[in-house]
């Protein structure tokens, strides 16, 4: 992962906040994903920030933890949302 890229959403994509967790539904597979308070807070970042070096530097604000842990968990949750086809991570 390039911190200098950026996530975008797939259309098909459609998010709903229940209870202060993301709820994630994407029509072309017809399968829901539900996210954490921390993969809330990810998915909300990247939606407001251009690059994922800007996501991370928000969530760093917000969590007392390692730079280094948050990057390789940022890395590891992206990769899951571009393996269940949810996003694309473009350069910017």
């Amino acid at each position: 992962m390039n911190l200098d890229q950026k996530v975008t959403f797939a259309e098909t994509v459609f998010a709903q906040e229940v209870d202060g967790e993301m709820v994630l539904l994407d029509m072309e597979s017809e399968n829901y994903f539900g996210l954490d308070e921390v993969g809330t807070a990810i998915w909300q970042a990247m939606q407001e920030e251009a690059t994922l070096q800007e996501v991370l530097e928000v969530l760093l604000d917000q969590y007392d933890v390692e730079a280094e842990v948050l990057e390789r968990d940022l890395s590891d949750f992206v990769g899951k949302l571009l393996e269940s086809g949810l996003v694309e991570v473009k350069e910017r």
